[in-house]
């Protein structure tokens, strides 16, 4: 089950953040999405349309922080994504954190090479 979270903005919309497992399974972590919306049911049908089918928000376990609310109002698209951290690491210098990517970063499909 995915875990995520909403936090409902002073205009009357909301963030939702949710946490995926990785695509692949082998890997640790998953994905982090954060949708910009004028209500949760709104958001996770975005998801869906981009073929997330199983996508739903039980709880607040995990709210969108203050930073990813800033990241998410900043972009066009209000939809973006990266690698959700693994639970429990220990970051170090050599740790640097992942940029924001737009969702159609994740739906490019590759080319075909000849």
């Amino acid at each position: 089950m995915a875990a995520g979270g909403f936090c409902k903005l002073p205009n009357g919309t909301v963030v939702v953040a949710l946490n995926l497992p990785s695509p692949a399974g082998r890997e640790p972590g998953g994905v982090r999405f954060l949708v910009h919306a004028q209500n949760r049911a709104r958001a996770l049908t975005r998801l869906r349309n981009l073929g997330l089918r199983s996508v739903y928000l039980r709880g607040n376990a995990a709210p969108p922080t203050p930073d990813e609310v800033t990241a998410v109002l900043h972009h066009p698209d209000g939809l973006i994504w990266r690698t959700a951290p693994v639970a429990g690491a220990v970051g170090g210098p050599e740790l640097v954190q992942e940029l924001w990517h737009p969702i159609r970063a994740l739906l490019r499909r590759p080319t075909a090479q000849t």
